[in-house]
């Protein structure tokens, strides 16, 4: 069995229980303050661990933003969403096929008569909801318009049928004309 230098000495008399402990006691006070003084790697080792403090401090900042912003984009739309929802009219008694643009196709819905006479004169809007379409009064199609322009796909400006400055002014437009 192989014992320390220190057991050996003691064992040996050559050195007394007091002056070991006194020995161990020194070694310890000198690695703490050998440790404490820091060499000249701890003092690296210290710049480069606040480096990546505030590295990583700048990381969260960033994804606790973006997280922040999604959030903020969901409520919006859950907003506008509710907003559509609400103030939409009814169209299950529609007969009246109303034809427009929705970016480059053409869609069409069934409306009442009195719905496709007030999309004409610009009183009601249609705009975007999810998957489908829905007619909404225009103060409402004002208000998802601020907030999100491309939902409003139909809103006509009150009293304007567009022919005001045109060579064509002449020629009115029959209101039973369907296309």
């Amino acid at each position: 069995m192989v014992s320390s230098l220190q057991d050996q000495l003691l064992k040996a008399g050559l050195v007394d229980e007091q002056k070991l402990k006194q020995a161990r006691t020194d070694k310890r006070k000198k690695q703490k303050k050998a440790a404490a003084a820091g060499g000249p790697g701890q003092e690296e080792e210290r710049r480069r661990a606040r480096e990546a403090a505030a590295q990583k401090a700048q990381r969260d900042r960033e994804l606790n933003r973006l997280h922040q912003e999604e959030a903020r984009r969901k409520a919006e739309a859950n907003e506008l969403r509710q907003l559509i929802h609400t103030n939409r009219l009814p169209r299950r008694d529609g007969d009246v096929p109303y034809t427009f643009q929705d970016g480059k196709a053409l869609k069409r819905i069934y409306v009442t008569a009195e719905q496709q006479r007030g999309l004409a004169q610009g009183a009601l809007a249609i705009v975007r909801q999810d998957t489908g379409y829905e007619v909404v009064p225009a103060a409402v199609a004002a208000r998802v318009s601020t907030r999100d322009p491309s939902l409003v796909l139909v809103q006509n400006q009150p009293g304007s049928d567009g022919l005001e400055d045109s060579d064509y002014a002449d020629f009115k437009v029959p209101d039973d004309l369907m296309w």
